[in-house]
């Protein structure tokens, strides 16, 4: 398949999810979140603006993210945690950012045509699986160059938006390709769905996991804030 009928294929898919999703049952398994942090995994953490960010997940996740770290430590590896539970606000901040780049970048586009440039990789805050807590947003660092591989579209932890960033583009080097399979084996193996657009980004539990999955239910709905 070439990049352009890939990169429509892809398209479709997610525009078929985002309306699915809006209707689609969901029953909270109640399920705490828990801190990457404070598990005792050995991981690396990409710095957030949000202060004293504590890398949140559900907490059926952390067995699975550490045994995909244990994997990579025999590889000489080590997984790279981007981002995990992200509240409305942090989710709004991020959106709000993008927003003001792409509106500087682009200053004829209208608020329409913004928006649509944005959708494809950033959801708005209510939107964001990152509030289920089902989400997980991840990279791998090489400890023997001391550099974080090369996945086609990234230069370390940035990452350049574009159709590059969908999963299987095949316009991105063999080395990439191999990179991206890497990563999402290993994330395939513990029962997690790559998004349509985006390599790095996992959800396990959430609307979009049970989409892919065929499955009747998710078990993971949003939490816009922590409780107090």
């Amino acid at each position: 398949m070439n990049e352009n009928d890939y990169c429509e294929m892809v398209e479709s898919q997610d525009v078929e999810l985002k309306k699915l999703k809006n209707t689609f049952e969901i029953e909270d398994d109640g399920s705490p979140l828990l801190s990457l942090k404070e598990a005792g995994l050995t991981l690396l953490y990409e710095p957030s603006f949000v202060e004293n960010y504590q890398y949140l997940i559900r907490e059926a996740i952390i067995p699975k993210i550490k045994r995909i770290s244990e994997k990579l430590t025999e590889q000489n590896m080590t997984l790279a945690i981007r981002s995990a539970w992200r509240s409305f606000d942090h989710q709004q901040k991020i959106w709000e950012t993008h927003y003001q780049k792409a509106q500087k970048k682009n200053p004829s586009f209208t608020e329409e045509k913004l928006f649509n440039s944005l959708d494809n990789f950033v959801a708005p805050a209510n939107q964001s699986t990152h509030s289920t807590g089902g989400a997980i947003d991840a990279l791998i660092f090489d400890n023997e160059s001391q550099k974080m591989l090369d996945f086609g579209s990234n230069k370390g932890w940035n990452i350049r938006l574009g159709k590059k960033c969908y999963p299987y583009n095949p316009k991105i080097t063999e080395t990439a390709k191999q990179n991206r399979k890497l990563l999402l084996d290993l994330f395939h193996d513990e029962g997690f769905i790559c998004y349509y657009k985006e390599f790095w980004h996992f959800d396990y539990g959430n609307s979009d996991w049970a989409l892919q999955k065929n499955q009747e239910i998710a078990f993971y709905d949003t939490i816009g804030e922590l409780a107090e």
